[in-house]
């Protein structure tokens, strides 16, 4: 989604705009899970810090300032401080152990390998992709970065960034189908 529109979404929930708020989610928090996943490495905590940024770019929408960066670019920012603050959180924390008996418990749910049959699957036909449209795939989506920040990344042309992420991702589509 192109700067204006997200400008326009974030300035209309800033007036309280709920609608206008659920479509700047919805079209943004994607690249920001991918964010807070790639830094967290567990999706439950990243789930959680995607929801506290939501909170935060939701009360803050006003403080947004246009010449300081993108729109997209400044909700990245809320989501890295607040995984950092999780991460500092996790750290600081002592976990208590495991009683005898929860451990059994918890590996019922660890053994089922579906996870790592689709990351295994995924790895698969990652593999399987060009290397420049692997490249522009593993920008966008793995680090969290909008089209033209990957154009800034690889200096290349937005729509030649464009297609080889298209190409790419309905290359990926077809082979996880199979």
């Amino acid at each position: 989604m192109d700067q204006d529109t997200l400008l326009n979404l974030l300035s209309a929930s800033a007036d309280g705009d709920k609608q206008a708020f659920a479509d700047l989610y919805q079209s943004t928090s994607g690249q920001l899970f991918a964010v807070s996943l790639k830094m967290l490495g567990r999706r439950e905590l990243a789930e959680e810090v995607l929801q506290e940024a939501y909170v935060k770019i939701w009360h803050n929408a006003t403080e947004y300032q246009h010449g300081k960066g993108s729109v997209l670019t400044w909700m990245i920012s809320i989501v890295r401080y607040r995984a950092l603050d999780m991460l500092r959180y996790q750290k600081v924390r002592k976990e208590d152990p495991l009683e005898d008996g929860q451990e059994a418990i918890f590996e019922e749910h660890i053994n089922d390998d579906g996870p790592q049959v689709h990351k295994n699957k995924l790895d698969q036909c990652m593999g399987e992709l060009e290397p420049q449209q692997k490249q522009a795939i593993h920008l966008a989506y793995y680090n969290g970065l909008s089209h033209h920040e990957v154009v800034g990344h690889l200096d290349l042309p937005l729509g030649t960034i464009k297609s080889w992420i298209r190409r790419g991702l309905q290359q990926l589509q077809r082979c996880l189908s199979l």
